[in-house]
């Protein structure tokens, strides 16, 4: 019974920092914010909660929709990019000497020590008319004395569009990909793979039928992990995509900043939240219904 007492002192003395922590800068903050989004605006500063709906009728509207929409798809390009490229990285990190993994991971991380704003305006400079890629695509066009056959090189328009915040995601949440994909693999048991290949299956079933089911809980976190921060990004488009390329992430920093209307931009943030718990609520439900007939 002793031990007990002192089990539970210790688990609340070590809690109640992080207990604290999150109610006073996590829930509170978003209760507000949801109460908010039932409420109205009663000047240029007030708001009252008035207990309304308007705000999500409004959410529903065919301009917004097409937005949520807009950035669902261009957040499920990117975490699929995100996916191809992070999977053979984080195979090559677990598979290369061991001396080496901690260099390879250092590299993978080394992103986070650099601010998302300078690491957004680098590739401006790089996918600008007159940046770094087209530079170089002007040194290999006149390299392959393309200037003389067909005439100047005319630098690609590369700067806002789709194509360059997609591109842009990857390059900021790639991290995020690879680290719960390399977690996962690094424990992965090898006598798997050297069986199905002692069987007579080859690379590519082996890598399809065993290694992907296996390494499945990695994928699964690396894409929640990438694909839900990258549904409200507002910063990559903002500066790579302009107004070409508007998320919902843009339009909800518009209600709270330029705009003013705070009800309505909470009602966004909220259903945007509201969806993405469904999506996880939906992929829980799958799993649970997969693991009940592989039990039967």
């Amino acid at each position: 019974m002793e031990n007990w007492k002192e089990n539970r002192v210790v688990f609340w003395v070590t809690a109640l920092p992080g207990i604290f922590w999150l109610t006073v800068f996590f829930l509170i903050p978003l209760a507000l914010i949801w109460g908010m989004s039932f409420g109205e605006k009663t000047s240029i500063v007030d708001i009252e909660i008035t207990g309304t709906f308007a705000n999500y009728a409004r959410a529903f509207k065919e301009v917004y929709l097409l937005i949520i929409w807009k950035s669902i798809w261009i957040s499920a390009i990117a975490c699929a990019l995100c996916l191809a490229i992070a999977y053979p990285i984080a195979f090559g990190i677990c598979f290369s000497p061991p001396r080496w993994r901690p260099l390879l991971l250092l590299l993978i991380i080394l992103p986070f020590w650099i601010n998302l704003l300078i690491r957004t305006y680098a590739l401006i400079a790089v996918f600008r008319t007159r940046g770094t890629l087209n530079y170089f695509l002007e040194w290999l066009w006149n390299l392959a004395f393309m200037d003389k056959l067909i005439g100047p090189y005319e630098p690609l328009e590369l700067l806002y569009n789709n194509g360059a915040v997609i591109v842009g995601m990857v390059y900021v949440f790639m991290p995020f990909m690879v680290l719960p994909l390399y977690a996962t693999i690094e424990r992965l048991d090898r006598s798997y793979l050297e069986a199905s290949l002692d069987l007579g299956a080859s690379q590519w079933t082996t890598f399809w039928k065993v290694t992907v089911p296996l390494t499945m809980p990695g994928i699964v976190s690396g894409v929640i992990l990438v694909f839900i921060p990258m549904l409200g990004m507002f910063l990559v488009p903002d500066l790579l995509g302009g107004t070409n390329a508007i998320m919902i992430g843009n339009v909800i920093t518009d209600q709270f900043k330029a705009a003013n209307d705070w009800p309505f931009g909470a009602a966004l943030s909220f259903l945007l939240m509201y969806v993405t718990f469904l999506a996880l609520a939906l992929r829980a439900f799958i799993g649970s219904r997969s693991r009940g007939r592989v039990g039967v």
